[in-house]
């Protein structure tokens, strides 16, 4: 056995730190963070009054009737069940259309939005565009083609479509923009087309991300479409709203229980098919 007391007394006394001093940051790093925090605690108090916030202590002085409401809600009504599922699965072919379609055209204008592939003079036009596009709600895009196919479920097809084209253009270009650029120099080097760069240097390296990137808005949108039913766009929103008015709670509640479960099975079959993609 090996003798303790052989080491050396430099190695077994307890190092001291209390002499150790910590480097301060530079004082522009300390302004910049404290500005950035006035600036935060400013907006809010802007903030305030416009929001009415002095009155969220109705939360608590008002309970009995959130009460009330709530009760509903204990008891759900599957007594038109059949009705709901058919409802709901109408919900999810408008969301798996409407993500099909932003994806076809979103692609192209991700393309367009890259700077490290397309100039500049195409890059600025083609993001305000897409800026555009994701800055309107699906809600409002769906009365809009309500307007010109009638109703139904193309509208909200059409309306999660366009919304989404301007998300995916961007996701789809901040990934192009992440890749590594030796493969696409390396194929340029032989003389390839600007067509040949994207199919074969930028595609194969994004692609995994951009599966990715489908299937999480593909379960968002199943999530969006469940309201465009609001305004005549089809779907179980439809329903929803209207047992939401007449104070049917109960029938509410069965409709809500069906949209959960079935986003949580949307949610976990695409995150294991994105385990596997990435």
């Amino acid at each position: 056995m090996r003798d303790v007391t052989s080491i050396p007394a430099a190695f077994a006394a307890k190092p001291d730190f209390s002499s150790v001093a910590v480097p301060e940051q530079p004082l522009a790093v300390r302004g910049r963070a404290w500005l950035t925090w006035v600036i935060v605690i400013a907006l809010l108090a802007w903030s305030w009054g416009p929001t009415e916030m002095s009155k969220v202590t109705s939360l608590v002085t008002d309970w009995r009737n959130m009460q009330e409401f709530a009760s509903g809600f204990l008891s759900p009504n599957f007594h038109d069940r059949d009705f709901y599922l058919l409802q709901m699965v109408e919900t999810v072919q408008i969301a798996i259309w409407g993500t099909a379609l932003a994806v076809f055209f979103g692609i192209p204008f991700a393309i367009l939005s890259s700077s490290n592939v397309s100039p500049q003079w195409v890059v600025q036009p083609v993001r305000r565009l897409m800026d555009s596009f994701r800055a309107i709600n699906e809600i409002v895009f769906a009365l809009l083609f309500v307007v010109a196919v009638g109703l139904g479920p193309l509208a909200g097809v059409l309306a999660l479509a366009v919304h989404n084209i301007g998300i995916i253009a961007k996701l789809f270009s901040e990934a192009v923009e992440a890749i590594d650029p030796r493969p696409v120099e390396g194929i340029r080097a032989i003389g390839a087309s600007r067509g040949h760069e994207v199919i074969f240097g930028v595609i194969p390296q994004v692609m995994p991300l951009w599966s990715s990137f489908t299937l999480y808005r593909l379960e968002t949108n199943v999530r969006s479409a469940t309201v465009l039913g609001i305004v005549g766009a089809g779907g179980i929103g439809h329903s929803l709203y209207e047992n939401i008015r007449s104070f049917h709670y109960s029938e509410t509640a069965a409709i809500i229980i069906i949209v959960v479960v079935t986003v949580m099975i949307i949610d976990l079959t695409s995150s294991r098919i994105r385990k596997i993609l990435v």
